[in-house]
């Protein structure tokens, strides 16, 4: 018996689904090529413009390249390019995971008050000199972001496990916070002086300039063991957005699944923020493209999220230096002025259509 007659043999839902899973395959494949297309161009662009060619060579082949350029491709710009891509997939994913566990399309970590507790806690350390932990003044700035970040997590983490808190007053809750750290932001730029007003208004923007391989490696780890922890729980999490009394039904414990996302999407996304500063709706965003192109299956959903945050940050990258010839805008204000007309459009019609 051919082949061909084996797959006339088939059930016809056997076939359809094989055929759906191939598609996605596809999809995830070509979310990849173009993320290494998009950091390959990212590393090739800059104040000096190199041939993509020679760019790739340097890459691969880099004994064969003259020590400038090695200098400036593996210590400026492979950080940059490399920390855009940690940074987009661990915000991706968070804001994946928040809207899954939250069954609200508005969910990120933008939303719920992390990134503005983090720069919060950075204007302390820029206009203040305040460490919130001891000893680590080195790096206070960094520090201050993610400890901030943290307890504004963990303040959602503990009001979640009260009676009667639901997932709409979860995302009332992070609103809430978004405001409150904004103004006490605002109060801090009022009596700052000129140098740290200039220093906090660059790290709100988000910028990736100050990128480096320690950073990378950080972030990098970070998704290393967030991902598989997600990945164990798939289908758990799928279960989840068909609604909580029927993933009650099916044995999935959803509260105790909800409390351990959480924390974790929270890990996930206090480090890329305290790193690189202010980046919103690449948790929105990213996540919206990959359920559109992929579905709620978490087994194509999670990488799909992770790869299209990725290909996002990477092509902004690309954007904030195409903009201006030599110049290197912040990376916070090109995200932004993409993701303010998808969240707009996000809200207008969600009313229209359940989600």
């Amino acid at each position: 018996m051919t082949s061909l007659d084996l797959n006339a043999g088939e059930p016809a839902s056997a076939q359809s689904y094989r055929g759906l899973v191939g598609r996605r395959v596809v999809v995830l494949l070509g979310l990849a090529l173009a993320l290494v297309l998009s950091v390959a161009v990212d590393v090739s662009l800059g104040p000096a413009r190199y041939a993509l060619g020679d760019v790739l060579q340097t890459i691969f082949a880099p004994g064969s390249a003259d020590l400038q350029m090695r200098v400036v491709v593996w210590e400026i710009r492979m950080p940059m390019a490399l920390l855009a891509v940690t940074v987009g997939a661990s915000l991706s994913l968070a804001g994946a995971q928040m809207q899954t566990i939250l069954a609200n399309p508005l969910a990120s970590p933008f939303t719920l008050g992390l990134s503005a507790a983090a720069s919060f806690g950075a204007a302390l350390a820029m206009v203040l000199g305040v460490a919130i932990l001891p000893g680590a003044v080195a790096l206070m700035v960094p520090v201050n972001a993610f400890a901030m970040a943290m307890a504004a997590s963990l303040l959602i983490f503990l009001l979640s496990t009260l009676r009667g808190v639901t997932t709409e007053t979860i995302i009332l809750l992070g609103i809430a916070l978004v405001f409150s750290f904004n103004a006490a932001l605002a109060l801090l730029q009022y009596f700052a002086s000129e140098q740290a007003l200039s220093a906090v208004v660059f790290w709100t923007m988000g910028s990736l300039t100050k990128a480096t391989w320690g950073k990378v490696t950080v972030t990098a780890a970070i998704l290393a063991v967030c991902t598989p922890l997600f990945a164990r729980r798939a289908w758990a999490l799928t279960a989840i957005r068909l609604g909580e009394v029927r993933a009650v039904a099916m044995g999935v414990p959803v509260r105790r699944l909800r409390l351990e996302t959480l924390v974790l999407v929270s890990i996930l996304a206090a480090v890329p923020v305290s790193f690189v500063g202010t980046i919103g709706f690449i948790g929105i965003v990213g996540p919206h493209v990959a359920r559109l192109l992929l579905g709620e299956d978490q087994r194509f959903f999670l990488p799909g999220a992770m790869l299209a945050g990725a290909v996002i940050l990477s092509a902004t990258s690309v954007l904030s230096k195409a903009i201006l010839p030599g110049a290197v805008l912040p990376i916070g204000i090109i995200t932004a002025l993409v993701g303010v007309p998808f969240f707009a459009a996000l809200i207008l019609t969600k009313g229209r259509k359940s989600w």
